[in-house]
C-alpha cells in the first residue's frame, strides 16, 4: 500500500529535529510543509524533492498533492512544525487518504511547549505544586466545549499551557482569575521558542497583558500559567531521596 509520512520537525531550532525525520526529509520526493513555521535550514535538507508551501493551499489542494504522488509510490512527506499530533489537523488528512487506499505513518517531533519549558529552565510539574499539565487553546473561531472553558480548567490549579492564543491573552487572564487563580499567579510567554529570535516575557496574571502589548507579540507564542514558574517553594522529588526504595535501589537510611 502507498504511504504518506506526517513528520514533526520540532519547534524551530534545526538541531531539535529527530534523526528519523531528518532522514525522511533528505530522501523525500515531495514535501508539503507548513509555511514560515518550518525553519529554512530544515527545508534545505531536501536536496532532490519538490516543495509545496501549505500556507497558500486549501485542504483539498493539499490532499490532491499527497494522494497523487503517494499513488505513484513517491516518498511523500507532510511536514509539520513541532509535533503533528498537537493542533496539526492530521486526522482529517489521514482519514481521507485511508479512504483512497493510502496508508499513513506519523513521526513525532519536539513540540513548542517543551521547547518553552526548556527556555524557561523550569519543570512543568513540581511536587507540592502540581503534577498535572493541561494543554489547551483559548476559544475564538475554533469553538471549545463548555467543560473545557478556561475558567473550568483553571479550577484544577495545574500548569495551564496555551497554544494559538497569545492574541487572546486578556481572555486567558480574565477566565483564569474567574476559575480561581490569583492575580499574582506567574505567567510566562515564550515567543518563537528555540528560534534565534526567541523572546521570553514573564509576569503575573495581573500585569502580563500590558507587558505583551508593549512587546507587540501577537502570534507564534506559547502562554504558560502556573505556580511552577520561578517557584522557590516546592518539595524535592522522592525518586532520588535517600529514604526512598524502588526496584533498582534500596533505601540508604536504616
Amino acid at each position: 500500500m502507498s504511504n504518506v509520512f506526517f513528520v514533526g520537525c520540532g519547534p524551530g531550532d534545526p538541531e531539535l529535529i529527530t534523526v528519523k525525520a531528518k532522514k525522511l526529509i533528505q530522501k523525500a520526493d515531495v514535501i508539503v510543509y507548513s509555511g514560515s513555521l518550518i525553519p529554512p535550514p530544515i527545508l534545505k535538507l531536501c536536496k532532490k524533492g519538490k516543495l509545496y508551501d501549505a500556507a497558500g493551499l486549501v485542504r483539498e489542494e493539499i490532499f490532491e498533492i499527497l494522494y497523487k504522488n503517494a499513488k505513484k509510490d513517491k516518498l511523500v512527506v507532510r511536514l509539520h512544525d513541532g509535533d503533528p499530533s498537537i493542533y496539526g489537523a492530521i486526522k482529517e488528512q489521514i482519514d481521507n487518504l485511508q479512504e483512497k487506499g493510502i496508508s499513513s505513518t506519523v513521526i513525532p517531533g519536539v513540540t513548542a511547549f517543551l521547547a518553552s519549558a526548556a527556555a524557561l529552565e523550569t519543570q512543568l510539574t513540581l511536587p507540592g505544586i502540581t503534577q498535572t499539565i493541561i494543554v489547551t487553546r483559548a476559544e475564538s473561531r475554533t469553538k471549545v466545549p463548555k467543560r473545557e472553558k478556561i475558567s473550568e480548567l483553571a479550577k484544577h490549579k495545574a500548569t495551564l499551557i496555551f497554544y494559538l492564543s497569545v492574541h487572546l491573552l486578556s481572555d486567558i487572564v480574565t477566565e483564569s482569575i474567574a476559575g480561581g487563580y490569583k492575580k499574582s499567579t506567574p505567567v510566562a510567554v515564550v515567543y518563537r521558542a528555540s528560534w534565534k529570535d526567541q523572546k521570553i516575557v514573564k509576569g503575573t496574571l495581573g500585569d502580563i497583558v500590558k507587558k505583551i502589548r508593549n512587546e507587540k507579540i501577537t502570534k507564534t507564542a506559547i502562554v504558560i500559567v502556573s505556580n511552577v514558574i520561578d517557584s522557590k517553594t516546592y518539595e524535592y522529588s522522592k525518586l532520588y531521596d535517600k529514604k526512598f526504595s524502588h526496584g533498582y535501589r534500596k533505601s540508604k537510611i536504616k
